[in-house]
């Protein structure tokens, strides 16, 4: 089902309230949420019509967890984002701390969240060129998102700092520590 960017998060919370019997799973994705089903359980017409009627939950987020995660912000790009949107890197922490970040779906790799709510002051299109490494830990900016990098991996967004906390481990249940839904804040810290 395709819908806003915007209404993806509101979508899965009624969807995660109100899913017919049948349903299995709902996952997020930047502009759509893809119901898996049982097909003995239900058909494709029953869960078509259902997600249409679905609508955006208005239900507050305070009641999602919270992850807090502690940010360096030593990033390469810092001076860099700070120049293209106009700002001190020091104005460009400041926005980044406050925002209310959601992680509104997973994806490119286990634990890498995709986190709404960046000022839009410091939406950036991403490199044209991605780095071949990013270290893991690295806290990025790129478009309408934020995110940590869970691994070290190829990259194209602005890295403006860096995290110690461990995003994905497969040890762990769930393995991924920021999951569809959580709220996200970002605290400053020395290095």
């Amino acid at each position: 089902m395709e819908c806003e960017p915007s209404d993806v998060a509101g979508l899965v919370l009624s969807a995660d309230q109100s899913s017919p019997s049948g349903v299995i799973d709902v996952v997020p994705g930047a502009q759509s949420i893809l119901a898996t089903f049982d097909p003995v359980a239900t058909d494709e017409t029953t869960v078509a019509h259902w997600l249409r009627a679905l609508p955006v939950s208005i239900a507050p987020l305070t009641a999602a967890p919270l992850v807090e995660l502690e940010v360096t912000y030593n990033g390469p790009d810092l001076a860099e984002v700070a120049a293209a949107c106009d700002m001190s890197p020091a104005e460009v922490v400041a926005r980044h701390v406050a925002g209310d970040y959601v992680v509104a779906f997973c994806g490119f790799a286990p634990g890498f969240a995709y986190l709404t709510g960046i000022d839009p002051t410091l939406q950036l299109a991403r490199h044209s060129a991605p780095r071949e490494s990013v270290p893991a830990g690295s806290v990025a900016i790129a478009a309408d998102y934020s995110a940590v990098y869970p691994r070290s991996s190829p990259g194209g967004w602005h890295l403006i700092g860096s995290c110690d906390a461990v995003l994905f481990d497969a040890d762990r249940e769930p393995p991924a520590l920021l999951t569809p839904g959580t709220r996200v804040k970002f605290r400053e810290v020395d290095q």
